[in-house]
């Protein structure tokens, strides 16, 4: 693929991901392209159907998520604390509640290639929470499909009037979300 090429097909699928996160994967094509700065000419010829669109977009996400987690692996060598933490940080900021929601209504139609990346993805989360585990930062009990759907539930997009009234909402149920992972006190779980 060229150079060009590339840096488009980028655009729509960062587009289609910032769009599919504030609107639904229902969104207009159309509205991918213009927020692209692409024709919908290119955009099919890119993602001959919305499930091609929505298929990329959440290779995209696993992407990150695998990306995050093995920057966390990493960090864990030094203050697993601190590193299991900025872990979860990570991936509420990349948006899985909203992200989830809107490719829900696609998950019978993803593609091998998502469900394997899907699968390579939490293969990586599980060794992160093996890693916090063994540093007696949470719960033995907690699998990886658990801990990314419980990110993303909690940082599912708020109402309006409950966004701009509470605004400390979601980084409160963050810090709620970790207090909850742990292992209780005095007990493995």
């Amino acid at each position: 693929m060229r150079a060009d090429a590339a840096r488009r097909r980028g655009r729509l699928v960062r587009a289609a991901r910032r769009l599919f996160a504030a609107h639904g994967s229902d969104v207009a094509l159309e509205a991918v392209a213009e927020a692209a700065e692409v024709g919908i000419a290119t955009l099919y010829r890119n993602f001959p159907s919305r499930a091609a669109l929505a298929d990329e977009v959440a290779v995209a996400i696993l992407d990150d998520v695998h990306a995050a987690a093995d920057e966390a692996l990493r960090a864990m060598r030094g203050d697993a604390a601190a590193a299991w933490r900025a872990y979860v940080l990570r991936l509420v900021e990349l948006d899985l509640g909203a992200l989830s929601a809107a490719l829900s209504d696609h998950v019978a139609d993803l593609s091998d290639t998502v469900r394997t990346a899907q699968a390579e993805t939490l293969g990586g989360v599980g060794e992160v929470l093996a890693a916090a585990r063994r540093a007696g930062l949470v719960r033995h009990d907690l699998q990886p499909l658990e801990l990314i759907l419980g990110v993303g539930m909690v940082t599912r997009p708020l109402p309006e009037p409950v966004a701009r009234d509470v605004p400390e909402l979601v980084p409160r149920m963050v810090e709620i979300v970790l207090a909850g992972l742990r292992p209780p006190a005095g007990r493995d779980v």
